[in-house]
């Protein structure tokens, strides 16, 4: 067995793939790499810039995501790091993204310095950091 390369994606379901690329990309700044129809629905695939969201938005449609209590096991938010986390909060705020939690300094800050959370669309929770200098 070779040696790990990297981190490569992470799937989430979408409820509008439209809306959902919109999202990340003109509002989080991810780059559409691949969007294409498969048998399921719609799958598309955002680059991030270390790593990519791979994005299935069932032909059926899909619920509004309900999020992982701390007693189950489970992917509780997905993290994206940012130059400036005020300044990404004020322009998504003007844009209307719903903002669960307004920047703060992290509990971790030897990892990270600032850090603020949103909802995507379909209500999942998307964490926006600063990394400590140096790191």
């Amino acid at each position: 067995m070779s040696g790990l390369v990297g981190f490569e994606h992470v799937g989430m379901t979408a409820s509008d793939m439209d809306r959902t690329v919109a999202f990340y990309c003109d509002l989080l700044g991810l780059k559409l790499v691949l969007r294409k129809s498969v048998e399921a629905g719609e799958l598309a695939f955002l680059d991030a810039g270390g790593g990519m969201l791979e994005v299935l938005a069932p032909a059926t449609g899909a619920a509004r995501c309900r999020d992982v209590p701390v007693s189950e096991a489970g992917l509780r938010h997905l993290t994206l790091a940012y130059a400036d986390v005020d300044a990404a909060i004020a322009r998504l705020e003007a844009a209307g993204v719903e903002i669960a939690e307004r920047p703060r300094a992290a509990h971790n800050p030897e990892m990270v310095r600032r850090v603020a959370f949103i909802r995507d669309p379909d209500g999942i929770l998307v964490e926006l950091i600063e990394r400590t200098p140096g790191r």
